[in-house]
């Protein structure tokens, strides 16, 4: 089967990029305004063009390479609703999507996948984004589809649902379905998280993987003007307590053999993981490296799309398109 081309834009640390490579996808370009983000990006494949810019300030004209590339994709920031809309910076993410819907014209790629919050695809709030995105496509000549998938379906073992977008040109569409669980039930934190919370003879593995059988809350990265990495607001950390997880900050080490994580001060009872289970949690691969520090590279995670979702959805792109 032929490689096909695409262009990843808001790439992050190149989740939604690395399942669509996966899938038969090769960027001739990946684009994303966070120099962190950019470095994780050439250290996990030196071969990609990354492009370090916003993607309000791109010029494809500068990028012909960008031209008729079979698919552009974009794991946007996530819009946010018509309720919060009015704080301050809050309709960045909403022009961010009108700029992927735009950059369409210029591009003229054969397919567009774009994932963000599953209201967009059915939320009232949300019914003048869609329009405006059913506007510019119909009138460029895409047919499309909105769906929902939920990360849990795909082996990732979180409960993670995203929104998607998928238009394709020249009747593709009509050949395209979303794509169907690849996994007979889920991934429980435990299984996915056994292997690295033993790796330094903690005793107590084998029951904390037993009690941590489901799967994980939603990662969220939170915002950069915030404080340091955590699991999420007050509902989420209870989840994660009754998994024996302590979701308040993230460890620097596994436990030792008696379950002592050295780098953890808050005398709670509970395990912290780190930030290399945090991206297994995320469907990363072990020798996917994220740069910068802690908290910048737990983000990095928390904002990226799940690559075994991208690999899914890609797969049924490249079917619509005829490969």
């Amino acid at each position: 089967m032929r490689r096909l081309r695409s262009v990843d834009v808001c790439s992050g640390a190149g989740g939604l990029a690395l399942g669509l490579e996966q899938a038969g996808f090769d960027p001739v370009l990946v684009l994303d305004h966070k120099p962190v983000a950019c470095r994780t990006l050439r250290t996990n494949r030196p071969s990609w063009q990354v492009l370090e810019t916003d993607l309000l300030d791109f010029d494809p004209v500068e990028h012909q390479e960008t031209y008729d590339v079979d698919l552009l994709s974009a794991g946007l920031p996530r819009v946010r609703s018509a309720a919060t809309r009015g704080r301050p910076g809050s309709t960045t993410e909403q022009r961010l999507l009108e700029a992927t819907i735009l950059l369409v014209h210029a591009v003229q790629p054969r397919a567009l996948l774009v994932e963000n919050v599953p209201d967009l695809v059915d939320g009232p709030e949300f019914a003048e984004v869609r329009d405006f995105a059913r506007k510019e496509l119909i009138h460029l000549g895409y047919e499309f589809h909105w769906f929902v998938v939920n990360a849990a379906d795909f082996g990732v073992p979180q409960d993670r649902k995203q929104g998607v977008l998928v238009a394709v040109k020249d009747g593709g569409v009509e050949t395209f379905r979303p794509p169907r669980p690849t996994v007979d039930g889920p991934v429980t934190v435990g299984e996915a998280l056994h292997t690295s919370m033993s790796a330094r003879g903690w005793t107590g593995a084998d029951a904390w993987s037993a009690l941590a059988d489901s799967v994980a809350p939603t990662l969220v990265g939170g915002s950069d003007n915030r404080g340091g990495a955590d699991l999420g607001p007050t509902g989420t950390k209870k989840a994660w307590a009754r998994m024996g997880i302590n979701g308040g900050a993230l460890s620097d080490e596994v436990p030792d053999p008696d379950g002592v994580q050295e780098s953890d001060t808050s005398d709670s009872t509970l395990k912290k993981i780190t930030v290399e289970q945090a991206a297994v949690l995320q469907g990363f691969p072990d020798d996917w490296r994220f740069a910068g520090g802690k908290t910048a590279r737990y983000r990095q995670i928390g904002h990226a799309s799940p690559p075994p979702v991208g690999r899914a959805l890609g797969t049924a792109v490249a079917r619509a398109l005829g490969l």
